[in-house]
């Protein structure tokens, strides 16, 4: 059991009047009396907490009536906690029996009213990816240890490959989970979608020193397909696309202008095969002013798609 279930238990007794001492943790949680000893006194050192000892029922007591723990009962730790537990679902994630089980105590450390909250919340990313929690576990275990890692990977459209990676960066995209890594294979850092890969083993090889992440590198450009900017691409938003987009952040440097019949979305774009389908999304309420190659990119996939409805 964690230090902070322990902490939670001690709490509930003496806040019941069951007057627990150092020997009821040591035999409710199977440690050492050393430890006990220790949460007490973070308990009231370190949190604040008006215990005191009665000699004669040789167990603690509050001083104080209504001491609550920082994190007990509050409505937005409640909410924060279940919303977490409500996005691992929705990123695939919801069928690790870690996850169930951090569930479980949640619903009886933090609050009674926890339980009925996860029931009232509803999250919906509608292109999550279902993933085989066996290889997730394992590209966490490399991640975490800081070791490489063999891959069998297939990407869309291409052959499988075997490969030996640096793992250096768990990424959810728009429901969808990627590995960042170094490719020993091309000799460069790739983007590795997971779901595409077939088996994964964890080595003991630690990773080079020299390897890191830099974050600014998946920051440069619009999208989840990454590298420096090609181009500033200009897009025009009119009618209920315009109020839709008005509040939704796409890059760190978008820039969003006022204009008469709507608004002028301007970011970076490396790679324009998403920032397509996202136009594409808005119908006629979106238009691109510029670069030409986008533009051109956007008018030949609508013409094609009036090919298929003529």
């Amino acid at each position: 059991m964690s230090f902070l279930e322990r902490i939670f238990f001690f709490h509930q007794e003496t806040r019941g009047g069951n007057f627990p001492n150092s020997r009821t943790l040591s035999a409710s949680f199977e440690i050492s009396a050393a430890t006990a000893k220790r949460d007490i006194n973070y308990l009231r050192d370190r949190l604040l907490a008006p215990l005191a000892f009665d000699t004669k029922k040789n167990g603690y007591y509050y001083t104080e009536d209504g001491f609550r723990l920082p994190f007990e009962e509050s409505p937005r730790i409640v909410f924060l906690l279940a919303m977490l537990n409500k996005l691992a679902e929705e990123a695939g994630l919801g069928g690790l029996p870690e996850v169930r089980q951090l569930e479980q105590r949640l619903a009886v450390m933090i609050s009674p009213e926890y339980g009925k909250l996860v029931d009232s919340l509803h999250c919906q990313w509608i292109e999550v990816e279902s993933i085989d929690h066996r290889i997730f576990e394992t590209i966490i275990e490399a991640v975490v240890k800081k070791r490489l890692l063999t891959l069998t990977y297939q990407p869309i459209g291409g052959k499988k490959t075997a490969r030996a990676v640096a793992p250096l960066q768990l990424i959810n995209h728009q429901g969808r989970w990627y590995l960042f890594a170094f490719c020993n294979l091309r000799g460069s850092h790739r983007l590795f979608h997971i779901a595409r890969v077939q088996s994964a083993t964890v080595t003991r090889h630690p990773l080079p020193p020299h390897l890191h992440f830099d974050r600014d590198h998946l920051m440069q450009s619009f999208g989840i397909f990454q590298g420096a900017p090609r181009y500033q691409a200009e897009i025009l938003f009119t009618a209920t696309a315009a109020d839709l987009v008005a509040h939704q952040h796409w890059h760190n440097d978008q820039i969003i202008t006022n204009v008469e019949n709507g608004i002028v979305v301007q970011l970076p774009v490396s790679d324009d095969r998403e920032l397509v389908m996202k136009i594409l999304q808005y119908g006629a309420m979106a238009r691109v002013l510029s670069p030409p190659e986008l533009i051109q990119r956007v008018k030949s996939t609508i013409e094609a798609m009036a090919v298929i409805y003529s």
